[in-house]
């Protein structure tokens, strides 16, 4: 596998996670990390406000 299937598959596990966790759906859980960042808890916040708004 190469060093950019590796990094996709693991921003995919993080969005997934991030998903589970705030219960956005993954393509949201994507569309936050790419404004946000993948590995700060601003992401979470912004996920579980998104989810309160929407």
């Amino acid at each position: 596998m190469t060093a950019r299937k590796d990094k996709t598959k693991s921003k995919d596990k993080k969005a997934q996670r991030l998903a589970e966790t705030t219960d956005v759906s993954p393509r949201q859980a994507k569309e936050l990390m790419k404004t946000h960042g993948t590995d700060s808890p601003k992401v979470e916040k912004e996920a579980k406000n998104f989810k309160a708004e929407g």
